[in-house]
């Protein structure tokens, strides 16, 4: 597909995320599913974005993972790249690139708090749309689509999505990588990465 495809799909997908009715709701039936998941209960280390406008909510997840004892790595934007934080309090972070909520800038360079993406066991993962085939869209900057390649293959991708962003096909390139589920409030979409 053309890049101007890609617009037209994050354009739509904006949309209909923007008109969704109940978005707090819906975010916890979406965090349920995923709590119910075996492999999000044997995990020790979880990537968690920190929601913007009308993403799916995922900041009041916070207390409820510490209280869980998993440790909890948050993205930062930094020359072009994503970093990791092990976030503890909620007055660690700071509005950052974007308004997105990150690790405040003198608490980055805290060697104990500086995290490789090869400790993650889930990565809680952002997008525009979706697909069931796995296949992400995001905004366009690439931060993810470079940052997922640094995880290790055993680390599950989750994407979160309300169903009003999954379309039947997402254009996806040979180097793109897939989630292994999509996670939205109707469905736990499990997905064969062979297909994509």
């Amino acid at each position: 597909m053309q890049p101007s495809t890609k617009q037209q799909l994050r354009k739509e997908a904006s949309m209909r995320r923007a008109k969704q009715p109940e978005a707090e709701r819906l975010s916890r039936l979406i965090f349920d599913r995923v709590a119910a998941m075996p492999e999000f209960a044997r995990a020790k280390t979880v990537l968690l974005y920190l929601d913007i406008r009308d993403e799916v909510r995922t900041q009041w997840l916070l207390p409820v993972l510490w209280n869980e004892g998993k440790r909890i790595a948050v993205p930062y934007c930094m020359d072009g790249d994503l970093h990791l934080f092990r976030l503890e309090r909620l007055d660690e972070l700071s509005p950052g690139a974007m308004d997105v909520l990150e690790p405040k800038p003198e608490l980055r360079s805290l060697a104990d708090r500086k995290m490789d993406p090869s400790e993650l066991d889930i990565a809680i993962v952002p997008g525009v749309a979706f697909d069931r085939r796995g296949a992400r869209l995001g905004y366009g900057k690439g931060y993810y689509d470079r940052f997922l390649h640094r995880l290790r293959s055993d680390a599950m991708k989750l994407g979160f999505c309300f169903e009003c962003q999954l379309f039947s096909k997402i254009p996806a390139l040979p180097h793109d990588i897939p989630m292994n589920r999509i996670v939205t409030e109707n469905a736990v979409y499990a997905i064969d990465t062979e297909v994509l």
